[in-house]
């Protein structure tokens, strides 16, 4: 059952999936409304999942499930898996591949590779302070505090030692 991403509890399961373009203007309605189906009609086990979405800077895909009503099951994920793997087909952009780094450089969201991130840390192209999204938390609590982060807070710190 598709629910408001902002009514979730703060323990909801969370997924985000980083774009490796932003989404224009003509393709943020489509994609809303292929969310709102796919989430509307996800289950597991036959089982309604309450879930959420929102989409952040016009990039980042963030899907919230409340686990107390339902969890996911394997299943429910493959199918979450699958409708992301579409989703990259139609708007031919990449959603997956998790070897690749967003950060906040003079006011402006970057798109790298982790390894030019990397190069770049070494460099002092970006420092500790450089804000980056730590896509791999899991709650909603954690991405409302956690996920928008000097690169010092998160797993991207390993790059500055």
């Amino acid at each position: 059952m598709l629910i408001q991403f902002k009514e979730l509890p703060q323990t909801s399961r969370v997924w985000i999936y980083q774009s490796d373009r932003k989404f224009t203007e003509e393709e943020l309605p489509k994609l809303k409304q292929e969310l709102a189906v796919f989430l509307e009609q996800w289950t597991a086990h036959g089982a309604d999942l309450n879930a959420g979405f929102e989409i952040k800077y016009d990039r980042f895909i963030v899907i919230g499930l409340d686990q107390h009503i339902n969890a996911a099951s394997g299943c429910s994920i493959d199918a979450q898996v699958r409708f992301i793997q579409k989703l990259e087909t139609a708007y031919d952009v990449s959603l997956l591949d998790k070897m690749n780094v967003t950060y906040i450089q003079n006011d402006r969201l970057h798109f790298k590779p982790l390894a030019d991130f990397k190069k770049m840390a070494k460099d002092g192209a970006v420092g500790k302070n450089t804000t980056v999204f730590n896509n791999l938390v899991n709650t909603i609590e954690e991405y409302e505090e956690h996920w928008e982060v000097p690169a010092i807070e998160s797993w991207h710190n390993r790059f500055f030692k």
